[in-house]
């Protein structure tokens, strides 16, 4: 899209690199501005007692937001991030992630993301930062 931004490939990205041997592999798209993605963290992302670590869960949210931008070739990188963990995520629970730009002032982005159980759409997470375009 944009004329002279060129954006590097990923594929080593531990969110979403797909030749990341250890990474979480998520495959994101961009639909209407909205990025999003289904994930099911497993037993290698624990924190304790078969609970999904909250470095995981961030790790997704800020990958979420980070492809709006991606997707779009915009480079940006992340500024600040301030996650809300509403309820512990199981190992083995599917999830849905969303990203959407909440605003954009010069050259910081304000984006928002959410992560969802895929069974009832309750709320597991959800953030909120500022990208700083490169």
């Amino acid at each position: 899209m944009g004329n002279d931004v060129s954006i590097e490939a990923a594929t080593m990205c531990f969110a979403c690199g797909p030749d990341n041997p250890i990474g979480l592999q998520i495959k994101f798209s961009l639909n209407d501005g909205i990025c999003s993605a289904e994930f099911t963290a497993g037993e290698n992302h624990v924190g304790y007692e078969n609970t999904v670590h909250g470095g995981i869960i961030f790790s997704a949210l800020d990958d979420v937001m980070a492809n709006v931008l991606y997707l779009q070739n915009i480079k940006a990188h992340t500024a600040r991030c301030e996650i809300r963990y509403r309820r512990a995520l199981q190992v083995g629970q599917a999830v849905k992630l969303r990203g959407w730009i909440e605003n954009e002032r010069k050259r910081l982005i304000l984006l928002k993301g959410e992560l969802r159980l895929a069974s009832d759409d309750s709320l597991v997470a959800d953030c909120e930062a500022s990208f700083m375009k490169v």
